[in-house]
């Protein structure tokens, strides 16, 4: 998922291709999945982010556009494009610090069904990082798999990789401190 504009970043850039440590998160992120056993990558675009777009096909990744309509409205969008099958992996642009084991965790704790991936809004917390959406004690990570039953799942997982979303300057501070350790 790599449509979004970054407002809360204060910056000319859009949000995928902020950098952190010197390289653009979505190509971060990118590097990521193919290192993990994903099989196939999609970048969701939108009219917001038309350099990220332009960006990730450059890269050799297949551009999925939608609408530009919001995160939930654009993943719905992507999942009814032909090319996309069940279940599905899904991945915001703005986790710098994630690898292909971060990935490959979070598919084996799939166990059908969709699973929403979340972190102890805690350990945000203690990262120092921004948790907009925390509830229950649990952030969202950006990372989920949705899947055709109707069964939900909740994985919750204390790895800082997960964690570290950059949607504000000193989210990406945060990032880069860590990218150095």
């Amino acid at each position: 998922m790599c449509g979004g504009k970054g407002t809360r970043l204060d910056s000319d850039c859009e949000k995928p291709l902020f950098e952190v440590g010197g390289r653009a998160m979505v190509d971060r992120v990118a590097d990521a999945l193919a290192a993990s056993a994903v099989e196939t990558t999609y970048a969701v675009t939108s009219p917001h982010a038309p350099a990220t777009a332009t960006h990730v096909r450059e890269r050799g990744l297949t551009a999925v556009e939608t609408p530009g309509d919001g995160y939930v409205a654009d993943l719905t969008a992507a999942l009814d494009d032909s090319r996309v099958e069940s279940p599905v992996l899904t991945v915001a642009a703005d986790l710098p610090l994630l690898d292909g084991n971060a990935v490959d965790a979070v598919l084996r704790a799939h166990d059908g069904g969709s699973l929403a991936v979340c972190v102890p809004a805690a350990l945000k917390e203690l990262l120092g990082v921004s948790a907009d959406a925390a509830a229950d004690g649990r952030a969202p990570t950006g990372v989920n798999i949705v899947g055709e039953d109707e069964r939900d799942d909740v994985y919750t997982t204390y790895d800082a990789r997960l964690a570290v979303n950059v949607n504000r300057r000193g989210d990406a501070a945060v990032a880069e401190a860590l990218l150095c350790d």
